[in-house]
């Protein structure tokens, strides 16, 4: 990586860490100023701006997230650098536990409206009450993360990142091709894949619990299977490029929302199976993975950062 690429890497790890209101502007101003300071410095030195100035000086400027806590209130749990970070952690993780604790009590019969309200209770004396032990257990974790930093500074030290570059992800990219192609035919035909791996011994009961309906086979099936298989060219020219470009993101993005309407389609249209109780098991397979495929593009929308020239933004003191 060149000085310039340094520094770029160095601001987007500062700038993601902020309120994305103030993001963009602090990355502009923060990249100016770096820009000056290692000029500066290779001036002073007689020699040119090179990778081992510009990382000798992203070093002494400080850790990411301590330059980001300039930029913004601190929060003072456990220690101010990782306060956002903790109370990330804590949201989302008793977010999770309450959701599943909600869906555990709601999916008990209720007939009236005493038997919601029993659940309703049962939920908050047997889920949100002792879910407690998350920000606690998350404290402790966080403590002995800053301990260990004070200890042992040097491990701490910036390192870039180069997100965008697959060199080490080729084998998991090729493994994922393949995924795509194998889930693809049992998604054609789960009962032949039961034959395979059953050797032909599956049992007709088996074999008919996983009919799909015909309803499914004609409208949603082959949006779904046609989206599914969109991913191998995608997932090709990112190889052959060696990383994500920006339209190959944007690409990708499209073509996972589009992925989440057709399998929101699914769920709320009918059945899927023939058997009930394979419906209600790969229905609520299905609620995750959109969970999961909608979560990481919120997450990637916000650690996204475009410098922009703005009004004057000052760490704090």
């Amino acid at each position: 990586m060149t000085a310039n690429d340094l520094i770029e890497a160095y601001v987007a790890d500062v700038a993601r860490r902020l309120p994305r209101a103030q993001r963009n502007d602090v990355a502009f101003e923060l990249r100016a100023l770096l820009g000056e300071e290692l000029q500066a410095r290779a001036e002073g030195a007689g020699r040119d701006a090179d990778p081992a100035l510009a990382t000798a000086l992203l070093r002494d400027f400080g850790r990411p997230a301590e330059v980001a806590a300039r930029y913004r209130p601190a929060l003072t749990i456990v220690d101010p650098a990782d306060g956002r970070a903790f109370l990330r952690a804590t949201v989302i993780g008793l977010a999770i536990i309450w959701s599943l604790g909600l869906l555990v009590r709601l999916r008990q019969p209720i007939g009236s409206a005493t038997d919601f309200l029993v659940a309703l209770g049962a939920w908050w004396t047997g889920t949100v009450i002792p879910s407690l032990w998350w920000p606690g257990l998350l404290v402790v974790g966080f403590g002995v993360a800053a301990w260990t930093r004070r200890q042992w500074p040097r491990k701490a030290d910036w390192t870039p990142r180069a997100e965008d570059r697959v060199d080490a992800n080729r084998a998991a990219l090729a493994l994922g091709l393949a995924g795509i192609v194998c889930g693809v035919l049992v998604l054609l035909d789960p009962r032949w894949f039961l034959d395979l791996l059953l050797g032909g011994r599956a049992a007709p009961a088996m074999q008919e619990a996983f009919a799909y309906t015909d309803a499914f086979r004609r409208r949603q099936a082959p949006w779904l299977v046609g989206l599914i298989l969109l991913n191998v060219p995608l997932l090709i020219t990112v190889l052959a490029h060696g990383r994500w470009t920006v339209p190959l993101r944007r690409a990708h993005t499209a073509l996972s929302l589009a992925t989440c309407a057709v399998l929101t389609w699914i769920v709320l249209d009918g059945p899927m199976y023939a058997a009930p109780a394979t419906d209600r098991t790969a229905k609520g397979a299905i609620v995750v993975l959109i969970a999961l495929s909608v979560g990481s593009i919120v997450r990637q929308w916000i650690r996204s950062v475009r410098p922009s020239p703005g009004g004057p933004m000052r760490a704090a003191p």
